[in-house]
């Protein structure tokens, strides 16, 4: 009786036979229906003219590539052939993929030039200018090597005393492009440098593949402190060199044009200061003659503007002196009308100042005490001349004085009654 298979013992023998025969193979083919979802994972076929055949590279594999493929591309593609169960198909667990006819490196290289650029990260319009006569410059490179002694060695001999900081990084392998952003991003952070000078020395693309990464160029493009890129020799193009404010050939000459010859500015400021005083000599006699004929118009001009106000002085005086003697000839009308009136205003005035007197006069006579006394009355006061108006405030033989209506009597008390 033949042996009977269940479907997954069937699938899992077949599985086993297709890894036992491909364990490991390449595979060239056309990439299409290429698809990347959230999970990170790839999931693409390969085709050529008779077959095809369903792949899928997992999210570690695919976070190593350097390039994204796309539906069309030719490649070649490294991996393990195998069954999924479930879906009872076999297919390429892909482990590696590299493009056909063109570098890997290469392709990822002008892929993310594009994208960047698409971005306005290389525009002309977005890059600083760099400070003239820096009094510090940061510098991210490697602490070790040439390019960093060659590059003091130049600062030093163009402009002696300068200040450098140094911002140690990896310049090449794994994780050396996440080490350079950082210290670019730390140079602004700290704002303790006026311009940023990224450099490394000559290499394969391999070599120089850390100022490829997008997380460099994305740093650059992103400091607020003017950057220069020198990587590599002059003939080596990086994405650093596109998005950094100053592409230098080498490191040597990013520490030339960060820095002027310092013989160079003295010889310049000599030569602009011959030209200066050159200038003036020529200037001056200019200019002083043009004086002389501001001068002389002005003179002229003056001598013009005082005859002309003297004659109208002339001839406010005189319209002065006949508005004056207007205004006398008027004031002594009324002068005159006012003296003719004034004895007849003071007459009148006097009538009724005395009129006003004599009813005040009739009025303080009413509220006299002598008016009281002329009714009879009498006015008795002791010797100090107090009034008395009580009996028991006199002695006997005291003297005393009665003011009458008229005149006054002195007298003796002989008896006081209460």
């Amino acid at each position: 009786m033949p042996k009977i298979l269940t479907v997954s013992e069937l699938t899992r023998d077949i599985k086993l036979v297709l890894e036992d025969v491909f364990g490991a193979v390449w595979v060239e083919g056309e990439v299409s229906n290429f698809s990347r979802p959230a999970s990170g994972h790839l999931y693409f076929s390969l085709k050529d003219e008779a077959a095809i055949l369903r792949c899928v590279m997992f999210r570690s594999a695919a976070a190593r590539l350097k390039f994204v493929p796309k539906d069309g591309a030719k490649v070649l593609v490294a991996g393990r052939v195998s069954v999924y169960e479930k879906g009872g198909q076999y297919q390429l667990y892909a482990d590696t993929i590299e493009p056909r006819g063109q570098g890997a490196l290469q392709l990822a290289f002008e892929q993310l030039k594009k994208k960047l650029a698409a971005e306005g990260l290389f525009e002309e319009a977005r890059k600083k200018p760099l400070p003239f006569l820096p009094q510090r410059i940061g510098i991210v490179t490697s602490p070790t090597g040439a390019v960093i002694r060659d590059m003091l060695h130049v600062l030093g001999r163009r402009f002696p005393g300068f200040h450098a900081i140094l911002n140690p990084v990896r310049v090449q392998g794994e994780g050396a492009a996440e080490e350079i952003a950082a210290a670019i991003a730390e140079f602004n952070r700290l704002d303790n440098v006026d311009v940023i000078i990224v450099a490394r020395g000559g290499g394969s693309l391999e070599d120089l593949w850390p100022f490829n990464e997008e997380t460099v160029a994305r740093a650059i493009a992103a400091s607020a402190l003017p950057t220069i890129s020198a990587v590599g020799h002059e003939t080596d193009y990086t994405i650093a060199d596109f998005a950094a404010d100053r592409r230098a050939p080498t490191p040597s000459a990013a520490a030339e044009i960060v820095m002027p010859a310092r013989a160079e500015l003295v010889a310049r400021i000599q030569t602009d200061l011959r030209q200066l005083r050159q200038a003036l000599a020529d200037v001056v006699p200019q200019y002083a003659q043009r004086v002389d004929d501001l001068m002389e118009s002005l003179t002229h001009a003056l001598e013009g503007f005082l005859d002309t106000e003297q004659v109208r002085a002339e001839d406010l005086a005189q319209e002065l002196a006949r508005a004056m003697d207007t205004r006398l000839r008027s004031d002594r009308v009324l002068l005159d009308g006012f003296c003719h009136e004034l004895p007849r205003v003071i007459t009148n005035r006097l009538h009724t100042e005395k009129v006003r007197l004599d009813g005040l006069l009739r009025r303080l006579d009413a509220l006299s005490p002598l008016a009281v006394l002329r009714r009879g009355y009498s006015l008795t006061t002791d010797a100090d001349g107090c009034v008395i108006c009580r009996a028991r405030d006199v002695k006997p033989g005291e003297r005393v004085t009665t003011r009458l209506a008229e005149g006054r009597l002195t007298s003796e008390v002989l008896e006081a009654h209460e």
